[in-house]
């Protein structure tokens, strides 16, 4: 059931559960192999360029991080005709100079979860995907450059070390999250971001932090974290907005033959 001329899809993470920074068009009901997506997908329409959007958690944030469907997402996206994915997330800062309310464009991971399906490929054939380098080069230079336009902090390079939820880290676990060198911490980014691989789709992440995690000796209040959220998410549509015009209309990239040498 692809969608002609959609290319461009937003999954949108704590705090962006709506469509409004575009003109809505339509919403559609994608059935994948992996039972029901998040949430219905909204086609929108953006400096005439058609747009996917995807609240992660439903669009009544009614979905916890461990519980996302993540397989039924990207293949969805990809069932409509989206090839570029751009994602949003909300995280914890591990380094003094990642302060809230700064934007990270992610190029590492490590993985902290345990009990998430992973891959599209569960039997019948073997695919060990390649994720050296996780993140979409050419999205990540059109995010970071629309970062510096619109006069936003932005960090561009992060390691995102993504935990199970949806408990948060204890202080001990924070500290060594720091000495392996993690710059941000969440619960969502794995197994988004290799599935994507998998179905041979772009996808670049912005992390949009919150406020310190547990290693930082700081006091946080749920009205400060509240207030940054709020500034995140604005800023976050103003980045989008800018990145969209600035994103060529043919990929130049990798992405698109990720599967030539890992199927068995």
């Amino acid at each position: 059931m692809s969608e002609e001329n959609l290319e461009i899809g937003i999954i949108g993470g704590t705090g962006i559960y709506d469509p409004s920074m575009f003109m809505e068009e339509k919403n559609v009901k994608v059935y994948t192999p992996f039972g029901e997506p998040s949430d219905l997908i909204t086609i929108s329409l953006h400096d005439r360029r058609k747009i996917a959007f995807l609240p992660r958690h439903g669009k009544n944030h009614t979905i916890p991080p461990h519980k996302v469907n993540y397989r039924a997402n990207i293949w969805a996206l990809k069932e409509i005709g989206v090839k570029r994915i751009i994602a949003a997330s909300a995280v914890g800062s591990l380094r003094e100079d990642y302060k809230p309310g700064d934007f990270v464009i992610l190029h590492q991971f490590i993985d902290r979860t345990k009990k998430r399906a992973d891959t599209f490929y569960q039997g019948g054939r073997v695919c060990h995907i390649s994720v050296a380098d996780p993140f979409c080069p050419e999205l990540r230079k059109v995010l970071i450059k629309a970062g510096e336009n619109i006069g936003v902090a932005v960090h561009s390079e992060g390691t995102y070390v993504c935990i199970e939820g949806p408990r948060f880290s204890t202080k001990s676990e924070s500290k060594l999250f720091r000495d392996w060198g993690a710059d941000v911490i969440g619960m969502t980014l794995y197994p988004e971001c290799v599935l994507a691989r998998e179905a041979e789709l772009c996808y670049a992440c912005v992390a949009m932090i919150t406020d310190y995690d547990v290693w930082a000796k700081k006091t946080v209040s749920t009205r400060e974290v509240m207030k940054t959220m709020k500034k995140n998410i604005e800023n976050f549509k103003k980045l989008v907005s800018r990145a969209l015009k600035m994103i060529p209309s043919q990929r130049d990239c990798t992405c698109a033959k990720a599967l030539r040498d890992a199927l068995v």
